[in-house]
């Protein structure tokens, strides 16, 4: 679980960069998502990168999904009776349900903004065109934002987890994984919200 989770993690960093990329304009937005499918020319075929990278994460979903299913029915059967008292946090008590929502918006992300079926604009517009498009009905970003602070909640519960099985202090392992989830769900949140205001058009 952890490994899977540091994968995607890292995946998610450098995703946050690429996203912010709107701010500099259509051009820089659109040759950065160009560029995602060139990765490697002309050594290697057109979008082979990009695939490669939907497979490694496709499988380290998987893994992180099977491993949680494990990891829960171990818990189990090693304490049939539950505590007295339930964890204190938003994000431990909720954590299972979390993946479940992270899981369903990652799905309507990619139909919204990879396969763009579910795009108002479709397949006919540029990336960028299609993120402002998206992301100008309230309702879309409304969701992405609550989306969004369950990934932020997951990601901390997730870091500082891992931070204290691998025996690091707990106080700087919650430090951490609180800094590391601040960061990315603001820079995550920034885009649809600056779109929706008007910053980005």
């Amino acid at each position: 679980m952890a490994a899977s989770g540091v994968v995607m993690l890292h995946f998610l960093i450098g995703h946050m960069i690429g996203n912010l990329k709107v701010f500099a304009g259509r051009t820089e937005f659109n040759h950065y998502a160009a560029w995602l499918r060139t990765v490697g020319e002309p050594a290697l075929p057109r979008r082979v990168f990009l695939g490669l990278l939907e497979l490694v994460l496709t499988l380290c979903v998987v893994a992180h999904v099977v491993t949680a299913a494990q990891l829960w029915r171990r818990s189990r059967r090693a304490r049939p009776i539950g505590y007295a008292k339930r964890p204190p946090t938003y994000a431990t008590q909720t954590m299972r349900w979390g993946g479940v929502i992270v899981a369903l918006f990652v799905v309507y992300h990619l139909l919204d903004l990879t396969f763009r079926v579910a795009n108002p604009l479709g397949r006919r517009a540029d990336p960028y065109d299609n993120l402002i498009a998206s992301f100008r009905e309230w309702p879309v970003t409304l969701f992405y934002v609550l989306a969004l602070l369950a990934v932020g909640l997951h990601i901390r519960h997730g870091i500082a987890s891992a931070l204290l099985t691998l025996g690091w202090n707990v106080s700087v392992g919650k430090a951490i994984s609180t800094a590391t989830a601040v960061v990315l769900t603001v820079g995550f949140l920034s885009v649809p919200l600056a779109v929706l205001i008007g910053l980005v058009r």
